[in-house]
């Protein structure tokens, strides 16, 4: 048994929405926070932040579990939105892989962890998912590379890939090159599907060999904060290094613009301030409503087509340049420069 501290984000913060939760799955993450001393206990400290944009219901290391927010509750952790399913309707658990931990006896503590809110909830071993079901993040980077064996960890099987050969082609995975304007990368392979993020013309995504199926195939996408994402784009739109030397260059002078690679005129640029660590990309000027498509660190910056009041901010939105389309930041985290 492993000890259970209940450690709440206080009431009104907002990252404690406090919609009616009845759970329905168990959303599985990796903090992606190597630091030393990112433990549990950290964890639950950034959580109670007023500024933190994020929240889940437990995190666990090798020692111990922090719980967040009543399991009645829901928590802003799956990427899928304010009415999203995994948001509102799934349990986020969150494993720390500290430097000077044991990821492995934590990962063996959460699978207790699963195991036991399984009987108490009464959710099925088939909706233990992990935050790429929701949003194409690549997460929990650690575990989704043997996710078989971790969810048969759970429920006590052996695993189903255990000893089983591996044909290495199916998981190999090649260079392309976004060639559209924009191309957006989406949770399955059909364009009425959620988007997970619009990549910009000459973005370099993974593209896994053997995966397309009706046009559409399965990339990976690492941005420069080294965040992967991963989801399914139309192959029309993506090209491996030997088709572009196949294609003819069209030489024309070069003209200076103040445009983007998705043609939006940019005014400037905003510098990210006032948070700890990272403020929210929203789909739209409606931090209460809108989607989560990104974050950008703090001090980072980013352009800019102008500004705009929106809704639930009395500070207003910047409306920014992000993924070759417009997208929102609060007003109060960000600074002309």
């Amino acid at each position: 048994m492993v000890k259970i501290t209940k450690d709440f984000i206080p009431t009104g913060h907002n990252n404690r929405p406090g919609y009616v939760m009845n759970p329905a799955y168990i959303t599985v993450h990796n903090t992606a926070n190597t630091a030393q001393g990112a433990s549990a206990a950290m964890h639950a400290r950034y959580e109670k932040n007023p500024e933190t944009p994020t929240s889940w219901h437990f995190t666990v290391d090798e020692k111990e579990i922090y719980q967040h927010l009543p399991l009645n509750e829901n928590g802003w952790h799956a990427g899928d939105g304010n009415r999203g399913t995994g948001n509102r309707k799934s349990i986020g658990i969150e494993i720390c892989e500290n430097s000077d931990g044991d990821f492995e006896k934590a990962v063996a503590n959460a699978q207790w962890l699963i195991k036991k809110l399984m009987k108490e909830q009464g959710i099925s071993l088939a909706n233990v998912v992990p935050h790429q079901h929701w949003s194409g993040k690549y997460c929990p980077r650690k575990l989704l590379d043997r996710w078989d064996s971790f969810k048969a960890g759970i429920s006590g099987a052996p695993s189903k890939t255990e000893n089983s050969p591996v044909d290495k082609t199916k998981e190999s995975y090649i260079k392309n090159t976004v060639v559209a304007d924009s191309l957006n990368v989406r949770t399955q392979r059909n364009a009425n599907s959620s988007i997970v993020l619009a990549l910009p013309k000459g973005s370099a995504v993974q593209y896994k060999k053997g995966s397309t199926q009706n046009g559409w195939g399965y990339i990976k996408y690492t941005n420069s904060k080294g965040a992967t994402y991963s989801g399914y784009v139309n192959v029309r739109y993506i090209k491996s290094d030997a088709e572009l030397e196949k294609t003819p260059s069209k030489s024309a002078p070069a003209k200076s613009s103040n445009k983007t690679s998705g043609g939006i005129k940019s005014v400037g640029k905003i510098k990210i301030v006032g948070v700890k660590s990272a403020a929210i990309i929203m789909d739209k000027p409606d931090r209460k409503n809108a989607k989560n498509v990104d974050t950008i660190g703090l001090g980072k910056t980013i352009n800019i087509s102008g500004s705009v009041k929106g809704s639930n901010n009395s500070k207003g939105y910047w409306e920014v340049i992000h993924g070759g389309k417009r997208r929102y930041v609060s007003g109060q985290y960000g600074k002309m420069v």
